[in-house]
């Protein structure tokens, strides 16, 4: 074995049907099998930069997310799994009220209550697929480290604790039973972290000073529902703490004394990715970090990128897979697919990007129920007719219950949007960005909260109104989006003043020929008494507008 190693290390950048015709001859075997041949993707950014996004993902531009887990469980919102140890804020006293203090009834307890008992995901992806969504994601873990499938490298998973089910594969087969391309959502890399509320203990009250279960070891759970798991394991607690950050987006990026993971942590996390990657060969894989897991600190993430990338390669023939990551520089944007997180590119980006947002919050929250505080089928078809003009997809959550269904109100704005995709959906599906993304009053960049890659920059531009139009298009067709109803049924588009003789103007929904005229203001459309639908309104526009 060693005097091969020494061979082919010679013979580095020796064409490889040379190679394997030398190691035949020299070792008297047959040729190098495939898997030891050089792979065409390394973990580096210089070979990530082969990476071509897919077709399929290109033409998708619309998908459903389940970021569901055990966090839903308590129906309070975000980060619960966190905000329960924090004394004082909202979720700890709701979770003190609803279950009991944190140093008796923690989250690995939280985690025993989740059995998921209405759960239907044949019947929740069904829907989603009816809503025109061409991809269906699923969360595989969350910041609260419990993994959604069986593997050996984490005790604490869904087939062991709560729900005891295989939720992943439960979601995959739904997806591939309605046709969809199938992702997961690896959010785990934080948890080193993110949980170390959970190693404190209240500092003033009657329990001042008692530790939350966070500190507890496998031996103290003799007798207990847990005995036999050590809750060390999942909260990941056998580290000092961070420092007090000054800056919590460097923190997140392992700056600003976070406490930086162990070789043995990372190696776990890469060792749980890769099992769910091979066991159930997704064809997207979202990360919830600055780049990749555990970036900068360890190489982890660039291994995952090229494991998934050759691996999609050996099952296609080419590569068909998409891999997401967030706060990318030019560089990176090359390797994988850029993610924003509740924002949007200001601009028609070069390169294939993504929104990933939600309709409420991204863990089930029953308060925003109770306020009707759901975006509304509106909301989301303007954001996707926005990203998909600037050259982007939109990933959708629509929050799960703890039980595993969805509520009403979240079914009637799912259907809603189905509604507007079977009529409209020609000029979303397949479309790729005009030489402008719009025009109109909110075309101007919103504000980008404290960075310059759009996270979180949601909502805070100018509202669109009935001047502000979207334009996609489909071989020699433009589609141009009204994200409003004119009182006066005339649509001005000035962006095809000077842009060549239009020859057909349709409105989708719409079976009569509209009349319109052309000049230098641009082309006005007179259209009918009564809009097809609602929400937004597509002329379909033929002739000479490249």
């Amino acid at each position: 074995m060693k005097r091969r190693t020494l061979l082919k290390g010679a013979l580095t950048g020796v064409s490889s049907i040379y190679l394997s015709q030398l190691y035949s001859r020299s070792f008297g075997l047959s040729a190098i099998p495939q898997a030891a041949m050089a792979e065409k993707f390394q973990p580096n950014w210089e070979s990530l930069a082969q990476y071509e996004v897919p077709e399929w993902y290109r033409d998708a531009k619309f998908g459903l997310w389940a970021h569901w887990g055990p966090q839903c469980q308590a129906e309070y919102g975000d980060w619960y799994g966190q905000g329960m140890y924090r004394e004082g804020s909202d979720q700890y006293k709701y979770h003190c009220e609803k279950f009991g203090h944190p140093s008796k009834f923690g989250f690995k307890d939280v985690i025993n209550e989740w059995k998921a008992d209405k759960w239907d995901p044949e019947e929740l992806v069904s829907l989603y697929k009816q809503a025109g969504a061409k991809y269906f994601v699923a969360m595989a873990n969350h910041h609260d480290n419990l993994d959604m499938y069986p593997n050996k490298y984490q005790s604490w998973n869904s087939t062991r604790v709560g729900p005891k089910k295989d939720i992943i594969k439960g979601w995959a087969a739904a997806a591939r039973a309605n046709g969809l391309p199938f992702g997961v959502s690896i959010h785990a890399s934080h948890t080193w972290t993110w949980f170390e509320a959970a190693q404190q203990a209240d500092k003033s009250g009657p329990y001042a000073g008692v530790p939350y279960d966070g500190r507890l070891t496998a031996a103290q759970g003799k007798g207990q529902w847990w005995e036999g798991l050590d809750p060390q394991e999942l909260y990941a607690q056998n580290h000092p703490l961070s420092k007090q950050h000054a800056d919590g987006n460097k923190q997140w990026e392992w700056g600003d004394g976070a406490s930086v993971p162990s070789k043995a942590y990372a190696e776990k996390f890469y060792k749980r990715t890769l099992t769910l990657i091979d066991n159930y060969e997704p064809d997207l894989v979202y990360f919830d970090d600055t780049v990749l897991p555990l970036w900068p600190v360890s190489d982890v993430g660039l291994r995952i990128a090229a494991h998934l990338y050759n691996q999609s390669i050996k099952k296609y023939g080419k590569l068909n897979a998409v891999l997401t990551g967030k706060i990318l520089n030019e560089q990176q944007r090359k390797c994988m697919v850029w993610d924003i997180e509740r924002g949007q590119s200001h601009e028609i980006e070069p390169l294939p990007w993504q929104t990933d947002t939600c309709i409420g919050n991204w863990h089930y929250d029953r308060r925003v129920y109770d306020n009707n505080a759901y975006k509304s089928a509106k909301t989301v078809v303007h954001t996707l007719c926005d990203v998909v003009s600037k050259n982007g997809n939109l990933m959708l959550n629509v929050p799960v219950r703890g039980n595993g269904s969805i509520d009403e109100k979240e079914r009637a704005i799912v259907e809603d949007v189905a509604l507007w995709m079977q009529m409209n959906g020609e000029a979303i599906y397949g479309t790729r960005p005009w030489t402008v993304f719009g025009e109109g009053p909110a075309i101007e960049p919103t504000q980008t909260a404290g960075n310059q890659n759009q996270n979180f920059n949601e909502g805070k531009g100018k509202a669109f109104t009935a001047a502000d139009i979207r334009f996609t298009t489909k071989q020699r067709t433009l589609y141009a989006i009204l994200l409003g109803w004119p009182d006066d049924r005339s649509a001005l588009i000035r962006s095809l003043a000077g842009k060549g003789k239009v020859t057909a103007v349709r409105l989708l929904g719409h079976d009569q020929a509209l009349a319109y005229s052309q000049d230098g203001t641009g082309l006005r459309v007179t259209l009918p008494e009564q809009a097809p639908g609602k929400n937004a309104y597509v002329l379909k526009i033929e002739g000479a507008i490249s």
